[in-house]
């Protein structure tokens, strides 16, 4: 008998991160109740998290920082918020904090003010919001952080890339325009996904009973009907931020995107310009070529009776440079009539035809708009009439309601 393949390595060119082993670690910061950092980088097992925290093998998933996450999510379980947006993976419980590292953080000086920030909410016991809700604000504090930020840089170098794109229009712009446009791309499509995230969980409102982690510690389990306020003002007010960081955003995008058709309309007429150039060029070598042709009669070795003529060279020059005048004129008024573009279809078809008139509208069209016109001016007047005598009647009646005046 054959043996059996032997089974791949997890790990090995991708294959098994993505498989549910128990074997799996996750390296991740626990911060306590008081907001204190509990570990640091802690490795523990896959299944040692599940069992200890109650969740699924599929929420950590989520949260696994090898598994490729592009959609930002927040996920509601009984014993925890799992958050997973952005440069941020956690676990928030009502007492702790797991923050899991992810290995595609490109700022640390952000992520080590998103830490401090979150010990100093979990500190403040004089807030009136509870623990779970505090480590979600400063998680969605640092997330708009990021977002501004990263907007902000790309408001400078798309500024300062369109400014320089003004003065000269070359290669190297032109390719530095299209990684801007994509990076603008790419980080619309995150902010997007981060509303949406807090949209879906904004309209589940059995997923933000859920969040209430404390009150269900308590006994006070909430429901769909509960008084949900305080998440629903919180997640509202990053709701409205976010928004207004797409359309910072969306307004950049379509700077970039005129820009581009601005760049687009110099080239198609600079291009037209070179066109005409080589027209032209064209035109007064066809006029030098037909002045050729007297070169060529008289250069074969015909007699024409005119090599005596003591004026012969010179009017057989003059009629030359002349033909090559007049063919030169003619052609260059030519491309200069078909150059003339109009934006109505008769005009344009004049210029290019030349002796064309321009094509008439059709009758049918001009009665039907004037029956259209006047039928609109009889309505109008029948309107002006009707309220006229609407305030006619008003007057009258008010004059009639009025009581007589002492003598």
């Amino acid at each position: 008998m054959s043996e059996p393949p032997p089974r791949p390595a997890a790990g090995v060119s991708g294959i098994g991160l993505t498989q549910l082993s128990p074997n799996i670690l996750l390296r991740c910061t626990i911060l306590d109740s008081k907001g204190s950092i509990k570990t640091i980088s802690g490795l523990f097992k896959k299944s040692e998290l599940c069992s200890h925290h109650g969740l699924q093998p599929r929420d950590l998933r989520k949260i696994d920082s090898r598994v490729p996450n592009l959609v930002p999510t927040i996920l509601a379980r009984r014993t925890g918020i799992l958050v997973n947006i952005l440069h941020i993976r956690a676990m928030v419980k009502s007492d702790a904090v797991l923050l899991f590292e992810s290995y595609h953080t490109s700022n640390p000086r952000l992520h080590s003010a998103f830490v401090y920030n979150l010990e100093h909410n979990l500190r403040q016991n004089a807030s009136s919001l509870p623990y779970e809700f505090r480590a979600l604000e400063s998680i969605l504090a640092s997330v708009l952080d990021a977002l501004r930020s990263e907007l902000s840089w790309l408001r400078i170098v798309v500024d300062d890339l369109l400014e320089a794109l003004e003065d000269d229009i070359d290669r190297e712009k032109l390719r530095m325009l299209l990684q801007i446009s994509r990076k603008l791309n790419g980080f619309l499509s995150r902010s997007r996904g981060v509303k949406v995230a807090v949209t879906e969980v904004l309209e589940n409102d059995g997923d933000m009973a859920l969040m209430y982690l404390t009150d269900a510690q308590k006994g006070h389990l909430k429901t769909e009907k509960s008084n949900l306020e305080d998440l629903e003002l919180l997640l509202e007010s990053f709701e409205k931020q976010v928004e207004e960081v797409i359309s910072e955003i969306d307004q950049i995008c379509a700077n970039v995107n005129n820009t581009q058709e601005i760049v687009e309309l110099i080239l198609d007429s600079n291009r037209n310009r070179l066109l005409t150039l080589d027209l032209g060029t064209s035109i007064v070598t066809l006029g030098v070529s037909a002045a050729t042709l007297f070169v060529g009669l008289f250069g074969m070795n015909l007699t024409s009776h005119l090599e005596e003529h003591p004026h012969a060279f010179y009017l057989m020059s003059g009629v030359a440079y002349v033909m090559a005048l007049l063919v030169s004129v003619a052609g260059l008024r030519r491309l200069a009539r078909l150059r003339r573009i109009g934006l109505s279809v008769g005009g344009g078809s004049a210029a290019a035809l030349g002796a064309q008139s321009p094509r008439k509208p059709d009758a049918h069209l001009v009665s039907h708009a004037r029956a259209w016109w006047w039928r609109e001016n009889q309505f109008r007047a029948m309107q002006r009439k009707q309220s006229q005598h609407h305030a006619h009647e008003h007057l009258r009646s008010m004059d009639y309601a009025m009581p007589p005046s002492d003598p």
